[in-house]
């Protein structure tokens, strides 16, 4: 009876250090399979308010920015109100996108966090209305460059490339034909604009007419001449800012070269690296 016992023991003491290794084995897999699903290049927050005109291209955009983070390894996380736009949420994130917003969409404390989150050496991305977006507030229409004055109707144009160092472009070259819908920009907000990526208005029409109504005057444009740009970046006040004109039309959202353009825009605000 002791032999067996003690032939029991032993018994049960391979079989316990062998559940133990087997446990300790999992869980090593386990960490090391959350470590690396959990490390991110960075983090991305994504706005989507709108107090103006919403576009239907929102809901398209929206899910082509989360699978980009899941393709090329960064957080999203959308924002659809302000609920939550604290300094506190603002750390866990290198850069803002906002995605077609329109009107005033954030209060007077919200766009303070916004600047202290630029002047901490973060980044903003701007699509489309992003432009349309907060025109009472200087500091923002300098960090976005440019704004939205009209636009005539949706037609077809070609794109010129005019720094092809910038990366994300390459599906843009050769003057590619392009359908959106073409902003007018007024004056320059910031001097040191960098534009990569402009249209040609002998591509198409871009004479516009809007008749006024109760929330506005009435508007006209003629276009912008030699130079319309469409895309561009820069350094402001401590951090980056990119803004792209294109991405109206939700197709714009499953294309391969919009999506490296995009890409790339949100890769250098967060991180400044092409």
């Amino acid at each position: 009876m002791i032999i067996l016992s003690k032939l029991q023991y032993q018994l049960n003491l391979v079989i316990m250090k062998s559940i133990k290794k087997g446990m300790l084995l999992s869980l090593f897999l386990f960490g090391s399979s959350y470590f690396l699903s959990a490390q991110k290049q960075f983090n991305a927050l994504l706005v989507t308010t709108t107090r103006g005109w919403h576009h239907e291209s929102i809901h398209a955009g929206v899910l082509a920015i989360q699978q980009l983070g899941v393709k090329h390894n960064f957080r999203v996380d959308l924002l659809e109100d302000n609920y939550g736009f604290t300094d506190k949420t603002l750390a866990n994130y290198q850069v803002v996108i906002f995605l077609n917003t329109t009107g005033d969409i954030l209060n007077n404390e919200e766009q303070k966090v916004m600047e202290r989150f630029i002047q901490g050496g973060k980044g903003f991305m701007g699509i489309h209305s992003a432009s349309d977006t907060e025109y009472d507030w200087a500091w923002y229409t300098q960090l976005v460059g440019r704004m939205f004055h009209i636009h005539p109707a949706i037609q077809s144009a070609r794109l010129n490339v005019l720094d092809a160092s910038f990366p994300g472009l390459e599906g843009f070259a050769n003057n590619k034909q392009w359908t959106d819908e073409w902003y007018e920009f007024g004056p320059d907000q910031s001097k040191d604009l960098k534009t990569v990526l402009a249209v040609d208005e002998n591509s198409y029409n871009p004479k516009a007419d809007w008749a006024a109504n109760p929330q506005r005057a009435a508007v006209s444009g003629k276009g912008m001449g030699a130079f319309h740009p469409i895309a561009w970046y820069h350094n402001f006040d401590g951090g980056r800012a990119f803004y792209t004109n294109l991405g109206h039309v939700p197709s714009d959202f499953t294309d391969p070269s919009y999506l490296s353009h995009i890409t790339a825009g949100i890769i250098w605000a967060a991180t400044g690296k092409k």
